[in-house]
């Protein structure tokens, strides 16, 4: 058994190697360059009407309207819910102790070239949704077949289904409550199994309460947490205001010149800032992953490109502001090169200001992260649960969620890990196969749309 393990390990390793260090930087960002260039940079062009469609039109408890699917602005919140997660603050921190500040540098070329990509996803989300049961339903596996008629968009959709429901409904949503479970015990001593049994009791009052249910929690908790650590972050920086012109130096210089401001650290290369800020940042706020779809196609909209402007800001609030924040407070603070790493890192930066009470400050908003992502990434996987085996077979997914979300908790193994990252990967490439054959529909839902405006 033991020789198995290694092998699998071994094997999965190898994979994420490839794909992470290779196929999926050159595959996510070509695609965002190429929507950037076919759409006459839309992130741009269209940033004033993404924001104002996004901020001028928030209703917190939605309309009559929304029975039978989502406002905008609640499939946004469920989008962010899974976008910004524990991502937003490891990360970020990873991302610097690895690559350094100039790795920020490239997360944020990254996700100004995944808005335009994300905005291809959500406008094809819109076009090839459909009805199911009674139910508004879409993502990726509709217009995956949409893009490759016959046998081969039917694997295609069904190989994408599978890797969505393993590398979040599952994998990932472990991962989400072994980082609630961590920072409690770390913050407060809390018995990392009852934490786990709360949240998933929790989780399970909301799975089971339906699309409604989800966009009613999600459209509530995501301004709250994302003003809570915003607001935290900002009083750590307003307080080293005397450093923040020198953080935003390193992060610029450290994208091309890392040995010039590496110091004592060893091993940082432009390359390695390149590497792990696509990389992280790509996985923050899942633009080309084929994830948020799922919530965008469910919006009631005038036009399909309508979603895809709001998806933008999807991207932006996850990387711009939120990711930013944690960049920020940990340069500015000099933890950089402390030699921690990952929520350690976080942990370090924010009780450098606060004391002891960083420590809690980062298990609140840990909590509040890593919670909606769970909620967001059911949601995602539920609808591929519909698309595979049927209405019926919801119940059953939402309890074995529950279940992994409880062992989660108190059982951190790499191998968990290293596999939600592998399907994470693997799902991008039949998700954005669909997007880059359906290039042309976007194009054209775009030119129609900005007549018609």
């Amino acid at each position: 058994m033991e020789m198995i393990a290694k092998a699998v390990t071994g094997l999965v390793g190898a994979v994420n190697g490839f794909l992470w260090d290779y196929a999926l930087l050159f595959l996510l960002c070509g695609t965002g360059i190429y929507f950037s260039v076919r759409l006459r940079f839309v992130q741009v062009r269209k940033f004033g009407a993404a924001f104002k469609a996004v901020f001028g039109n928030v209703k917190l408890f939605g309309t009559k309207a929304d029975r039978e699917g989502m406002s905008s602005f609640q499939s946004l919140a469920t989008a962010i819910a899974a976008q910004v997660g524990t991502g937003n603050i490891a990360g970020a921190a990873s991302a610097i102790y690895m690559g350094g500040p100039g790795a920020i540098f490239w997360m944020w070329v990254s996700a100004f070239f995944g808005m335009a990509t994300i905005y291809g996803e959500a406008t094809l989300a819109q076009k090839y949704k459909t009805q199911v049961d009674g139910q508004v339903t879409g993502g990726p596996v509709y217009y995956i077949q949409a893009a490759f008629r016959g046998g081969f968009g039917k694997m295609l959709a069904a190989a994408f289904s599978v890797m969505i429901i393993l590398a979040l409904g599952f994998m990932g949503n472990m991962v989400q409550s072994n980082s609630i479970g961590v920072a409690f015990y770390s913050a407060f001593g809390v018995n990392k199994l009852l934490v786990g049994v709360m949240v998933a009791a929790v989780a399970g009052f909301i799975f089971l309460g339906g699309v409604k249910r989800i966009a009613s929690v999600t459209e509530k908790i995501v301004p709250i947490m994302a003003t809570f650590y915003v607001l935290g972050s900002l009083i750590i920086i307003f307080g080293n205001l005397a450093n923040l012109g020198s953080a935003f130096a390193q992060i610029f210089v450290g994208a091309f010149n890392p040995q010039a401001i590496a110091g004592g650290v060893i091993g940082l290369s432009v390359q390695k800032a390149i590497r792990y800020g696509v990389a992280r940042g790509l996985f923050s706020n899942e633009a080309g992953m084929g994830s948020t779809p799922h919530a965008h196609a469910l919006a009631k909209v005038e036009h399909p490109c309508e979603q895809g402007l709001v998806a933008m800001m999807g991207v932006f609030i996850d990387t711009f502001i939120v990711l930013t924040m944690t960049a920020l407070t940990i340069i500015i603070t000099g933890k950089w090169n402390s030699g921690l790493e990952g929520v350690e890192l976080a942990q370090s930066a924010f009780s450098s200001f606060y004391g002891n009470a960083g420590y809690v400050f980062i298990a609140i908003s840990l909590l509040f992260f890593a919670f909606s992502t769970i909620v967001g990434w059911y949601f995602f996987g539920e609808q591929n649960v519909k698309y595979l085996f049927g209405k019926g077979a919801v119940k059953i997914y939402a309890v074995l969620v529950v279940i992994f979300v409880v062992i989660g908790s108190t059982l951190k193994v790499q191998l968990v890990w290293d596999l939600s990252d592998m399907f994470n990967g693997l799902m991008v490439i039949p998700n954005l196969l669909g997007v880059l054959a359906l290039s042309g529909v976007v194009v054209s839902l775009n030119q129609e749309y900005e007549q018609k405006k």
